[in-house]
């Protein structure tokens, strides 16, 4: 989810809900503690230089258990955060505390915005020697009956 499409949800809120990837919710006292620019310069294994630009937001729960961060004052919150530090329409990526700082997507559905699961990975596996797996089929294994699903000579499907 971009910045914008961010602002766009919360427009039509009274009430911030965050779902975490296993269901549970983060607690309704949540606070976002930063909203920002991040900017990251690397090299990949196969001597790729690479840059990412995402917008952090970072959400912490504390034990004032009375705090609710309405949608109008998040806004307010990303927009002045827009204006001070110039931030451009990017991807989300949310922190929360969890075991560690878990690292989180994030998209909206059903009234709630989700934390999705992020990923790393290779990003040069064919210069780096990861095999990718190849799929073995036992030709004898393949219908040759037509069920429908099969593309004859002549049938004008291919």
């Amino acid at each position: 989810m971009k910045l914008s499409e961010l602002k766009s949800h919360l427009t039509n809120l009274e009430t911030i809900t965050f779902v975490l990837p296993n269901g549970e919710l983060v607690p309704a006292h949540f606070h976002v503690t930063e909203v920002g620019q991040i900017e990251k310069n690397f090299i990949d294994c196969g001597g790729t230089v690479r840059k990412e630009k995402t917008i952090g937001l970072q959400l912490w729960k504390s034990i004032d258990f009375d705090h609710r961060l309405e949608a109008s004052k998040l806004i307010s919150i990303i927009e002045l955060s827009e204006k001070q530090l110039s931030l451009s329409d990017d991807e989300i990526e949310v922190e929360y505390q969890g075991e560690t700082i878990e690292k989180y997507g994030l998209s909206y559905s059903d009234g709630s915005f989700k934390l999705t699961q992020t990923k790393t990975a290779c990003l040069a596996e064919d210069s780096c020697g990861i095999a990718v797996p190849k799929v073995t089929i036992s030709l004898t294994s393949i219908s040759t009956q037509d069920n429908g699903n099969t593309c004859t000579p002549g049938s004008g499907c291919c």
